[in-house]
């Protein structure tokens, strides 16, 4: 499970976080061709909430998608060495070259990135995320998770398998809720 906020260098920063931010779990897989369309949604809620907003990728392959497994371990140690949301990026933006290389092009991407592309490949071996993703794609399944991307804030799932139609405004609107409340 990754919980890591991005930020546009996806450094730490130095001040502390506030404690009660709301936090926003992004149920996705990196095959998912709905799961590239709410980039943009992410990307745009990056942006006007900053650090007052936490938001954490959420491991949910869906078995019909034959690389997603692999790529959310590839994704989870992305996000180790410190680049996860600029891979989950790159990786939703190729999934063509995914359905056709598969780990190969996993490892390839992470290299593109400046990530140690040859630690990847040995994560893919010997598994060290299959735990974290299991984990992440038990707790989607008790929280009524059924597809992707499915977003849940403030106690409220939000599906947004079908169409992403009005789903930032939504969550927007919870942010803001929260947000004025702890104010």
């Amino acid at each position: 499970m990754s919980d890591a906020t991005p930020s546009s260098s996806e450094v730490p920063t130095a001040p502390a976080l506030p404690a009660d931010r709301p936090v926003l779990e992004v149920w996705c897989e990196l095959q998912c061709p709905d799961c590239h369309r709410a980039l943009g949604d992410l990307e745009a809620l990056r942006e006007r909430y900053g650090d007052q907003l936490e938001l954490r990728w959420r491991h949910f392959p869906l078995e019909k998608h034959r690389h997603a497994f692999a790529a959310a371990q590839a994704a989870e140690e992305a996000f180790e060495q410190g680049r996860g949301w600029a891979y989950v990026a790159k990786v939703l933006g190729r999934v063509t070259e995914l359905d056709r290389s598969g780990e190969q092009f996993l490892v390839r991407a992470a290299g593109e990135l400046g990530l140690d592309a040859e630690e990847f490949d040995t994560a893919l071996v010997d598994g060290r995320h299959i735990l974290a993703v299991d984990a992440d794609q038990a707790e989607g399944r008790a929280l009524g998770v059924t597809g992707t991307p499915t977003y849940l804030i403030g106690g409220e799932r939000l599906a947004g398998g079908k169409s992403q139609e009005g789903l930032r405004q939504r969550i927007e609107a919870i942010v803001d809720r929260h947000l004025s409340a702890g104010a």
